[in-house]
C-alpha cells in the first residue's frame, strides 16, 4: 500500500493570492495543490488535500488521517497560535506531522510569534513561501523512508 500524506490548510488559506499579498504572495491555494499533488505523486505518496475555515472540520480532518495512516503537513494559519483542540489532535497522530507557515512567524507581531500547534509537529517549515509545503513533502517522504522496514 502506498504511504499518504493529508495535506490539511486553515482559515482564510482559500483566499491565498489575494488576501494581503505583501505578507502572502500572489500563488493561490489552488497553484500549491497542484504542485503537492505532482510532487507527492513524484515521491511515491498518496496525497489528499484540503481546507477550512472551521476549526473542528480540521479537528476531524486530523483524526481521519490517524485514522488511515497518513501523514500530515498542515498550515493551520490563524488556528495556530490559540487552538489546543487541534494541538490535540495532532498530539495524537505517529506519522510525522510538518507544519507549515508562509511567512517567518519571527519576524511578524507578536501575537503571531508563538504556534501552540507546533507542539504537535515533528518540524515546522516557516518564512519560505508556498515552496514550504513541497520542502515539507520531502521531508515527510524522507522520515517514512528511513521508518520502513528493511526488505
Amino acid at each position: 500500500m502506498k504511504p499518504s500524506v493529508h495535506i490539511l490548510n486553515g482559515p482564510n488559506l482559500n483566499l491565498l493570492g489575494i488576501r494581503e499579498p505583501h505578507l502572502y504572495g500572489h500563488t493561490t491555494l489552488a497553484q500549491v495543490e497542484q504542485r503537492c499533488t505532482a510532487l507527492a505523486a513524484e515521491l511515491g505518496l498518496g496525497c489528499v488535500f484540503r481546507q477550512s475555515n472551521h476549526e473542528g472540520v480540521l479537528v476531524d480532518w486530523v483524526q481521519e488521517a490517524r485514522a488511515a495512516g497518513a501523514a500530515v503537513v498542515i498550515n493551520p494559519a490563524g488556528l495556530s497560535f490559540r487552538s489546543i483542540p487541534l494541538l490535540d489532535a495532532l498530539k495524537t497522530l505517529d506519522l510525522p506531522v510538518v507544519e507549515v507557515h508562509i511567512t517567518n512567524l519571527h519576524r511578524r507581531e507578536p501575537m503571531y510569534q508563538q504556534s501552540v500547534t507546533a507542539i504537535g509537529a515533528t518540524g515546522v517549515i516557516c518564512g519560505l513561501g508556498p515552496i514550504g509545503y513541497e520542502l515539507a513533502l520531502h521531508a515527510i517522504a524522507q522520515r517514512l523512508r528511513e521508518a520502513a522496514p528493511a526488505a
